[in-house]
């Protein structure tokens, strides 16, 4: 099987996990489910990143020890995971041996190949985002980040030679246009390579200063900086850049982060790499912010959205189907509890939820609550079909190239379509006329493109997923079994050759692998209709109006 792995951030360790964190590492879960779904053997890897200076600050602050306020911290990031059913193959902890060992062979493997050189530096330091910024990058004087005025630190550090290799990386950002998306940070990373020389990268933090890190091995009185120490955790993860592992997967590596940490992806780390003599990773996915209130989430502004409460609000599987849903990836998209609620009442309740209990009602009603045995298409089935193999390309299509919401809109085009096939069929006038060949076979047609939808849901919605392929009598639906990502398929009376029910292959062309016969839900209630205000008050005055 082709490798796949695709690393979220390594998570800073200064403050609890948020939205904003959630998000990042639910998309990272989503397009590792949706890679093995593809055939692919996939992982994604995540872990904390607990060195520099802003963790010294927050735990002088809290009372703490840096050591006490990494282990509590980094602990609620790994227990939020399995909550959100976030299952990443590895999570790595910077203050751990092994990835300590993996920073200091590197080091020792740049400062070898002479790209390390000790000097004296004078800049505008933030502390928020633990690096120095040149003039132009300020705004206003402030750092454009945190918006606060850096302070102006002059000591003597070592640097790495980044700008040696500021040429080769702007050709193969060039070269290679898929190697960071959107297009906006491609070229954003483009605009950072040039003007002028780029800076070399000041890689030291004096132990007078900060002990809390990782010690330079030909420099025992410097830590590393916190960037090249955490960049390598990627590293780590694999067991170092002599594994096997590394070996397997590392070609195949693509990275997913947030638009604030652009530039050390883009730019320190390719540097990085090839300094070492090291392959480039081949993609960088790069998404904008969650706001809240029309601004980024700030502990200080007080509109931190906590992700479990929130996730716990309308179930998991709804909450996850939101944010891939509603922002489109790369560009900032804004939380509030009543976009949450509008989401799932137009898209789950109303579609998608409402057709598995109207299609799962009927085929109890007429067929025995069982799969029934589909006679001839006519014109309107070979017309959803087309629809559907369209709709299935699409999303297939945009998900592989991380447009999350726009894969989801392509296969709500199928629901919808769906919907409004029962409208046009009209399965209780066909029963009423005794057409039963006919109604057999609206109602498998129908319920073939559910189980289609619920298997392409299933890296978004993996919970819900799995139930509606259970109350579609899809062998191991509810418990995983064919619905995983190995290729297994059924044996049951009726179902036609093809690929395995379990993965995407094969789902945009063949029709017919649901099994005729097999039992199913008599009834569907996946997602209740939840009252809002408005609607509560426009029933209540409906309620008082007199005829």
């Amino acid at each position: 099987m082709t490798p796949y792995y695709l690393t979220a951030p390594i998570y800073y360790v200064n403050a609890k996990p948020h939205l904003g964190h959630a998000y990042t590492t639910i998309v990272a879960d989503t397009m590792t489910r949706f890679a093995r779904l593809s055939g692919l053997d996939a992982m994604f890897i995540t872990g904390t990143d607990e060195h520099g200076d802003k963790i010294v600050q927050a735990a002088a602050k809290a009372g703490r020890t840096p050591r006490e306020l990494a282990d509590e911290v980094s602990a609620a990031f790994r227990a939020l995971w399995p909550e959100l059913e976030a299952e990443p193959a590895r999570f790595v902890r910077t203050s751990g041996p092994e990835h300590r060992a993996v920073v200091r062979a590197f080091l020792q493997k740049v400062h070898a190949a002479g790209d390390i050189y000790f000097g004296e530096y004078g800049g505008n330091y933030c502390y928020g985002c633990e690096r120095f910024y040149t003039e132009k990058e300020l705004e206003n004087g402030l750092c454009p980040q945190h918006q606060v005025k850096p302070e102006y630190i002059s000591e003597k550090n070592y640097f790495f030679r980044m700008s040696a290799y500021q040429d080769r990386l702007k050709r193969h950002i060039l070269d290679n246009p898929g190697f960071i998306s959107p297009e906006r940070y491609r070229n954003e990373a483009l605009s950072m390579l040039e003007g002028g020389v780029l800076d070399d990268l000041c890689i030291s933090r004096p132990k007078t200063r900060l002990e809390w890190g990782i010690e330079l091995p030909f420099d025992p009185d410097y830590v590393c900086y916190v960037w090249f120490d955490a960049l390598l955790a990627y590293f780590t993860a694999l067991g170092g850049p002599d594994s096997a592992e590394f070996e397997r997967f590392w070609p195949e590596s693509e990275h997913l982060v947030a638009k604030d940490i652009l530039k050390p992806h883009a730019v320190f780390w390719p540097t990085m790499l090839m300094s070492a003599g090291l392959p480039l990773y081949r993609r960088l996915h790069v998404h904008g912010y969650w706001l809240s209130r029309a601004a980024k989430m700030s502990k200080s502004i007080g509109n931190v959205v906590p992700p479990l409460e929130t996730a716990r609000s309308l179930g998991l599987d709804a909450f996850r189907y939101f944010l891939l849903r509603e922002m489109h990836f790369g560009s900032d998209a804004d939380f509030s509890e009543e976009a949450l609620t509008a989401r799932y009442n137009a898209d789950l309740a109303n579609d998608l939820g409402n057709l598995f209990s109207r299609v799962l009602s009927m085929a109890a009603r007429w067929c025995g609550g069982k799969v029934p045995a589909p006679e001839a298409d006519t014109e309107a089935e070979t017309d959803l079909k087309i629809l559907a193999s369209d709709s299935l390309a699409d999303y297939q299509r945009f998900f592989a190239d991380a447009r999350f919401s726009d894969a989801l809109e392509a296969l709500w085009n199928l629901v919808r379509a769906l919907n409004k096939y029962v409208d046009a069929s009209a399965p209780w006038a066909l029963a009423a006329a005794g057409d039963m060949e006919r109604v057999n076979t609206v109602l498998y047609t129908l319920l073939e493109c559910m189980r289609k939808t619920a298997l392409h849901l299933r890296p978004v919605m993996p919970g819900k997923s799995a139930l509606m392929l259970a109350q579609l009598g899809v062998p191991g639906g509810a418990s995983g079994g064919a619905q995983t990502d190995s290729a297994q398929t059924s044996s049951s009376a009726g179902t036609r050759a093809g690929p395995p029910v379990g993965t995407l292959l094969g789902e945009v062309e063949n029709f017919g692998l649901l099994p005729v016969g097999a039992p199913l839900a008599p009834a569907s209630n996946l997602f209740p209709r939840v009252e809002t205000d408005r609607s509560a008050a426009a029933k209540a005055k409906a309620g008082t109006r007199k005829d």
